[in-house]
């Protein structure tokens, strides 16, 4: 794999540029058999990508397994397209939007990462197709196990948009035990998970959060994306109600010198949904690797939104 200049430069700040270079290999343009089985399974899939302001998103798109799958060596297609009132439900129509994908699977802790741009035959039929440019997998590390209950089909769709977030929201996020980020650089856009204890992404104001970079894969694509382009969406999923929370704003990396590093962001738009077709999942048995949460940072958390909440839209 070719990093980008970003990557690198945290790599060199860490000291990881060796293991990065070995993890690095295992990163290709095709879409191997086993990964094209591991997609059929799916019944979400996380797509990132800059909407036609700029503004970055990360967005959770759902269906029977079998609406993602692998249609050529180095393509998948996504059938059913974006929810309306989806920020990126527009963009993933335009061929040679950059997209960034994440298919994760509670059920088994298996994920796999595709990132690429939007092919020539965009929207039709209500599917969008994305031609791959890197493919691979990532560790178990920091995912929680679940099982699907059930697709939804009644919803509201989009219930709120505002530019901060609201005191129901700020509890949802400090009870979350996974989000998925998105961020890019370099013309690329790239999706990656984050998880933990419910507790560690912090509130720090309603237009701020910040939470713990824990040690990963070595690759650090998403901080070095952040070194060069401060640009990033957030997406936190109500695992059991189906609803979404989605931020766009900017983040930066801060380093400690006892090593730790601490990602803050800055709200800049925030939409809250409740899409028909959505999946409701059981709740968490969470990972073993993930650290302790200190009880400070834990203060606040409380349920996020259940279902039947219905918050009133502003704008």
């Amino acid at each position: 794999m070719t990093y980008r200049r970003g990557s690198l430069d945290v790599q060199r700040r860490v000291g990881v540029r060796e293991a990065a270079e070995h993890v690095g290999r295992a990163v290709g343009s095709g879409i191997r058999e086993v990964a094209a089985v591991f997609l059929e399974q799916q019944p979400f899939l996380v797509v990132g990508a800059a909407d036609a302001a700029g503004l970055l998103w990360a967005s959770q798109l759902t269906g029977p397994p079998g609406f993602v799958r692998a249609t050529g060596p180095h393509r998948i297609t996504v059938s059913g397209g974006v929810p309306e009132g989806d920020p990126l439900a527009g963009v993933l129509a335009v061929p040679g939007t950059a997209v960034g994908t994440i298919a994760l699977d509670p059920r088994t802790r298996r994920r796999m990462r595709l990132n690429g741009v939007v092919d020539a035959g965009a929207g039709a039929a209500g599917r969008f197709s994305v031609e791959a440019e890197q493919v691979f997998s990532n560790c178990p590390k920091y995912l929680q196990k679940r099982q699907p209950l059930v697709l939804v089909s009644e919803g509201g769709g989009v219930e709120r948009h505002g530019g901060a977030l609201t005191p129901d929201q700020q509890a949802w996020v400090r009870s979350a035990d996974t989000f998925f980020v998105a961020t890019t650089a370099g013309g690329g856009v790239e999706a990656s998970h984050r998880g933990g204890h419910p507790g560690f992404v912090r509130v720090d104001a309603p237009g701020e959060l910040s939470w713990p970079d824990y040690p990963g894969n070595a690759m650090f694509l998403t901080l070095g994306n952040l070194a060069t382009d401060p640009r990033a969406g957030l997406l936190f999923p109500h695992w059991e109600s189906g609803a979404l929370l989605q931020l766009s704003g900017r983040a930066r990396t801060e380093y400690a010198a006892d090593g730790s590093r601490t990602v803050r962001f800055t709200v800049a738009s925030v939409i809250e949904s409740r899409h028909p077709g959505r999946l409701r999942w059981s709740g968490p048995e969470y990972s073993p690797a993930n650290p302790p949460v200190d009880a400070g940072t834990a203060t606040g958390v409380g349920p996020a939104p259940q279902e039947g909440h219905r918050g009133s839209t502003t704008r």
